[in-house]
Parts: C-alpha cells; structure tokens; sequence
C-alpha cells in the first residue's frame, strides 16, 4: 500500500479502549483514514509524504463541545460583567447590527484558525448564518457541527420564515460531500426559547436523527425562573418536552441538582459540556463534575465563545477544570490526568455519537491528529504523557495538525489560510464595531 501521509517515529496517545501509549511508532494514512499503526522500522512501506514526529506526542486532535465561532470580534469587548446583562446590553444588540453572512465568514475563518492553532479538530458550534460557518471552516480545514441557533421573537438570520429544521435539512443535502460539516439543532436555551418551540425541536430531532445543542442551567437565576413559570426544575422541564429523549449536549449544566441528575442517566443521552473559564469569569458557577461523574453521566469540555472566556485554547481549559475540581472537593486524586484528557477526546466523540470515527487514534477510524512537540524547556522530561498534556503544554506545543488526513498546519503555520490577512481583518472589524456601538 502506498499512503498519503505516514507520522513516523511518534509517542501515540491512542486513547482506545485500553489506553494504550504506543511508543517509537508510525501511523499511515490513507483517504482521510488511518489505515495502519505500527512500530518503527518494523515494516517497509511507501507514503507521498512523510512527517518526523521523533521527541513529538501524536494524539487525537481536541474536540471542542461548545463553541460560537462568529463570535470572534466581540473578545474583551463587555468583560467584568453578569450573564444577563453581558447579553442583553451588550451582546444581542451588537449581534443585531452587524450579524450578515461576510461578517460571520470572516470571523469564523479567524476563529477557526486559531482553533487549528490550538490543536483543535472539531468544534461543536452554535450560532446564525450557517452557510458562512461551514464555507469558512471548509476553507480553514477544521470539522464543525453547526447549529441552527433559535431565539423566540427572532427569525435565524439565513432562515426568515423560522421553519424549524428546514434550513437545516437543506443545508445537510447541500454539504452532504463533505466530509468536514454536520448540522445540528440548538434552541438556545429554555429561557430564549417556548415550551412550543423545544417541543417541536426534540419532535424534528427524534424523527431526522438530529443532535440537539442547547445551553442548559447557566445560572441560578436561570432554575429559579424556570421553577416559577413552570413548577419544574430545568432538567425536569426538558424531560416533560421529550428533550430528553434524543442525543443532547447541554452546555454549562452547573445548577442540577441530583435528581436531574438521575433523569440525565436514566436516558444515556444527554451529555454535558462544561464550559470552567467562561463560568469562572461570569461568576456563573461551578458544574458539579464529581457528582456527574458518580452518576455515569458523560462529561466533554468546551471553550464557549471568546466574548465570554475569552480564548478557544482548549488544552488551557482543561487544565483549569482538572485543578480547580480537585480543589472544590478537596480531594488531589480527583479527576487524574488520563481521565480529564478523556473530556476533548474520546468522551467528546461520544457526544457527537461519532465515537465509532472520532476521538481516539484507531486503525479505520478518521484521521484528526495533533502532534505536540517535546523540543520545549517546559515540556521536558516527560514521566506521564496524560500530565503532561493536562499540566504543561500549552497549544504553542501544536506543531502539526491533520485533519481528515489533511495537513491543515505544520510547524505552526497554516496552510490554506493568509494569517496576516486574518490579522489585518479582524483591525477593520474592530472600528466597524466601534462605530456601531457609538450609534
């Protein structure tokens, strides 16, 4: 066989079944599918194209669970303030000025590089204008799922008439050649949406075999609204919708309480993605991740949008969750390094119900692969691969990434976009909000 791309001599974090860390190997790739791992210099073969990862962790590319990727020109612009008014003085006003699709490609195209850069390969996005999502994570290379973001009140911006689902089953059928883009549903939350509205949504979504992507129990203020206006708690009111009932992420989830709890693990199919630094800097809260954990509920990671967090480094943010967990329940062994890498890579595939294609480094699986160098003071020496990555690197240690057995960056540059034309951008757009806000 002659493949397309062979890593050659690499530390493979393969995140399989039994964790294996495979040692001085190589992984062959072949139509975007990692045909073949094996030990160095223990096979002769040919490859169009070969890259030296000797001193180089090879592992997955990071899933990241929650993301607004448009949301990129807005980062520093209303920091230090609450949930509530972060959007609704300042957020959904700009949003309503300037969301047309140029702006959205270009913002998207900004953001999905740097989240190249970070070693991120897939993201689970939420926003308007999908086409300019997917045209520009296709031009950048990163795979996203994108979600149809429905608000009450205000029709999708690609999607006037407000018929739910149908952009999206339009949109499926345009983009079903590539491979990189997926299409979800996302009332935006239980606050921002009717009990009409998500009912309907958990009705398309059972019956189109879509994923739902919704933010869930942010706030306190959030639970105690949803207890008055419907006598349920918010889990218990998704339940009563059937929202429960289909493959869900749910964003945030920090006020559930232990019944909610029990509901989420009855069903299997709700995950969760915690979002630490976005709730740490709005003062939100603290997702209960042991009792999570306890329950068998599955736990991902996600950035959220850099207007709240205010970066989509994504190796960062677990290290900030794995200790601050421990520190919340006073307990140094919780949440240990293989575990936490577990939330951007295999359990985040799970999520998905893409675990049997993503998420781990397997023969036959798609090849999304970060490859980390080990040439660094700080990255040196290395006694445990999974501490390292969740302790130590920081996303300047991605050197390589492929994606969909693409080269998409190698030694840190990016290869199908102009980064200091991405640069020069995002100065224009920073004066054309200035103006907007003035007005």
């Amino acid at each position: 066989m002659i493949f397309d791309i062979v890593l050659e001599g690499g530390t493979i974090i393969t995140m399989d079944a039994q964790s294996q860390i495979l040692e001085n190997h190589c992984i062959g790739i072949k139509e975007g599918i990692i045909h073949a791992i094996f030990p160095e210099g223990s096979s002769s073969y040919e490859t169009k194209q070969k890259i030296d990862t000797h001193n180089c962790l090879i592992i997955p590319g990071l899933i990241n669970m929650h993301s607004h990727l448009p949301m990129t020109y807005f980062r520093g612009l209303a920091d230090d303030l609450p949930l509530n008014i972060w959007l609704q003085k300042y957020i959904w006003p700009l949003e309503a000025k300037l969301i047309k699709p140029q702006f959205v490609y270009d913002a998207t195209l900004h953001s999905a590089s740097e989240m190249i850069k970070n070693g991120i390969s897939t993201t689970n996005d939420m926003y308007f204008c999908m086409n300019s999502i997917a045209d520009a994570c296709s031009q950048a290379g990163l795979r996203v799922f994108i979600s149809e973001a429905l608000i009450d009140n205000e029709p999708a911006k690609d999607n006037p008439d407000n018929s739910i689902g149908r952009k999206i089953a339009e949109l499926k059928e345009e983009y079903k050649n590539n491979p990189l883009i997926d299409f979800t549903l996302a009332p935006h939350s239980i606050y921002a949406c009717s009990s009409e509205t998500l009912k309907t949504c958990a009705e398309i979504a059972k019956n189109n075999n879509i994923l739902i992507h919704t933010h869930l129990a942010e706030t306190r203020e959030e639970v105690e609204n949803c207890l008055k206006m419907h006598k349920k708690r918010p889990v218990e009111y998704l339940q009563e919708l059937g929202l429960l009932d289909v493959r869900s992420i749910f964003a945030h989830g920090i006020w559930i309480d232990e019944r909610e709890m029990e509901l989420l693990a009855e069903k299997k199919l709700g995950s969760i993605a915690i979002c630490t630094e976005s709730n740490l800097k709005l003062s939100s809260g603290f997702g209960p991740v042991k009792k999570y954990q306890e329950k068998g509920i599955n736990l991902c990671l996600g950035t959220d949008g850099v207007a709240s967090n205010n970066n989509l480094d994504l190796l960062t943010e677990l290290s900030v969750t794995a200790k601050l967990h421990k520190a919340l329940n006073n307990d140094p062994s919780m949440l240990p390094a293989k575990e936490a890498f577990a939330f951007v890579t295999i359990n985040a595939a799970k999520a998905l119900g893409r675990e049997k294609e993503l998420g781990s480094l397997e023969k036959g699986k798609i090849a999304d692969i970060a490859v980390v160098t080990l040439q660094e003071l700080e990255n040196s020496p290395v006694y445990n691969p999974y501490s390292l990555l969740v302790y130590a690197i920081t996303s300047h240690s991605m050197r390589d990434m492929i994606i969909q057995g693409k080269i998409v960056m190698h030694n840190r540059q990016l290869c199908n976009v102009d980064e200091q034309r991405i640069l020069d951008k995002a100065k224009d757009y920073k004066e054309m909000i200035l103006q907007a806000i003035e007005k």
